[in-house]
């Protein structure tokens, strides 16, 4: 369907692609990986056109519809959002746009004289717009919103009144309700809770067309998709299989790399050797110049690439006592909605307390109650002996000074460490050599979580409260922080949408659901065995 043949593209002085390529079948579930900056969202714009490439081919078979959903959401306000959603319909969308204009025409009493030709071109567009499945369109729109969501208060409210993370999931729901034959998706399931990225998963698998998308969530593509193209150094690469899967190949693949550079490497000395030891000797000079020949037409390996892995190790931390948090018949309530009504809770040293509930369930609530951001309206919150407290918010990262450094925000943090500790630190969350001097005003949405939680950590808490800590992280950052939390040695307390990070880090689950709050006593993936669903929203 889509076919990218030697492709060369470069962004001023960086190389993007050389003579790359890439297909796109019919009906492929295709994953895009590589690290960040190597070109997966260019791949995208060069697909849709937006950009050209400097060499190579791009061909799309015709009749192909292409659906793309990027992070960059336009603007929108002044209609509903069940509206603005089938607005990116595609031509349907835009009969049913015209089937409302002509509905208010006819209704304009200035416009009586016009009225039989304003009938005439309704009673076509109508009949076209049946033929498309347009009267089933609004209820496809809410079904796939229901499913992203959405409430019915919110599908019918002003778009225009949504906060940046639910526009976004406005523009998703356009280009899935749009059913193109191939369906771009660049981080769909950023912005959306556990019980959406379930569903979408779902709506995903078995949607007909092909699909092509990057995401930080490991399980989420693990589940949906049968193909990776790897982005890396310039080049191209195919996998058969899931991330995990790729991951496996492309380590035997740089495995298999190094032992051959080392094999090579090993008979390079050797004849080196041998040409040195001998060259001065008559006696030897025949079988020098054949081994010189021989060395001469020797294709030599290149160096394998070596990825640099990101990796944190926590500094040792003050110890607990037994009791680290106790909740003592808490009550909370925003207005006339009752959050908690005489919570008992009590956290234990070495507990680490995944919370599970659906949006509006109270999950940063009680977050928010243990770090101390805000008071219970009835009932305690007391913090243990010996408790050092870390708490990554949602927001955090909105705190950041715009106008210092990566480096100048970790000085302030530990006044104390050395240049080499804090230059140290900020490597093992990504900032290696001048990217520890960029300024936080110009930092991604990722950078500012990786600066937040490497002065988070470096403090030497033994208590982590963590609000959604992998929102914006990419894949590479999760690993890596996924790695150091099982190896912390405190209490961990967190709210996380990643099945990844709940079944790797969780030994308690908290399940708030309307009926109040239920506990078990294994981590997530014995919350699933237990419950029957992923997520309290899924219930059946």
């Amino acid at each position: 369907m889509i076919r990218l043949d030697n492709i060369s593209k470069q962004h001023g002085p960086q190389i993007l692609f050389i003579d790359a390529s890439a297909a796109i079948l019919r009906g492929e579930k295709i994953g895009l990986v590589g690290p960040n900056g190597a070109g997966k969202s260019t791949v995208f714009r060069l697909i849709m056109g937006e950009e050209s490439a400097d060499d190579g081919q791009i061909s799309i078979d015709r009749n192909v519809t292409i659906g793309h959903f990027s992070q960059d959401v336009g603007e929108m306000r002044g209609t509903s959002a069940v509206v603005a959603t089938m607005d990116g319909a595609g031509p349907v969308s835009a009969m049913a746009k015209e089937m409302r204009e002509l509905e208010s025409a006819m209704a304009d009493p200035a416009r009586a004289s016009e009225l039989d030709a304003l009938v005439d071109r309704f009673g076509h567009v109508q009949a076209r717009f049946d033929e498309l499945g347009g009267y089933a369109l609004e209820a496809r729109a809410r079904e796939i919103m229901a499913g992203l969501g959405f409430s019915q208060e919110m599908m019918d409210g002003d778009v225009g009144n949504l906060s940046g993370g639910w526009k976004m999931r406005v523009a998703l729901a356009r280009i899935l309700l749009m059913r193109p034959n191939v369906l771009l998706l660049d981080e769909p399931s950023n912005h959306l809770d556990i019980e959406s990225i379930i569903w979408l998963e779902g709506f995903l698998k078995n949607h007909d067309g092909a699909l092509l998308m990057t995401t930080h969530d490991r399980e989420f593509m693990n589940r949906v998709v049968g193909k990776i193209i790897e982005i890396d150094g310039g080049v191209l690469t195919t996998y058969s299989g899931n991330y995990d899967f790729y991951e496996k190949q492309r380590a035997l693949g740089e495995a298999q790399a190094e032992a051959a550079y080392q094999r090579q490497q090993a008979m390079l000395a050797k004849e080196i050797r041998f040409i040195e030891r001998f060259k001065a000797q008559a006696s030897h000079a025949a079988q020098v110049q054949s081994r010189v020949k021989k060395l001469d037409k020797i294709e030599k390996l290149e160096p394998p690439r070596r990825r640099r892995t990101l990796t944190f190790a926590f500094p040792p931390t003050p110890r607990s006592g037994e009791d680290v948090v106790k909740l003592a018949g808490v009550g909370k309530a925003y207005g006339s909605k009752v959050i908690y009504d005489n919570l008992d809770l009590m956290i234990r040293r070495k507990e680490r307390w995944a919370v599970m509930g659906v949006n509006g369930a109270g999950k940063s609530t009680l977050l928010k109650l243990v770090a101390g951001e805000i008071v219970p309206d009835a009932g305690t919150v007391t913090l243990g002996a010996g408790v050092r407290l870390g708490y990554f918010a949602q927001h955090a990262m909105e705190l950041l000074d715009p106008d210092k450094t990566v480096y100048e925000t970790l000085e302030e943090a530990f006044p104390l460490a050395s240049v080499g500790t804090l230059k140290s630190l900020g490597g093992c969350f990504g900032f290696s050599g001048g990217d520890i001097d960029k300024i936080c005003r110009v930092l991604s949405g990722g950078e500012k979580a990786r600066v937040v939680m490497a002065r988070l950590l470096f403090d030497r808490p033994n208590l982590l409260v963590l609000d959604e800590p992998t929102n914006h992280l990419d894949l590479a950052t999760k690993e890596m922080l996924l790695s150091s939390l099982r190896d912390f040695e405190g209490t961990m307390l967190f709210v996380s949408h990643d099945r990844r990070f709940l079944s790797a880090l969780s030994n308690r689950v908290l399940e708030l659901v309307p009926e109040g709050v239920h506990t078990y006593g294994g981590g997530y993936l014995e919350y699933v065995a237990r419950s029957g669903h992923e997520a309290p929203g899924l219930r059946a």
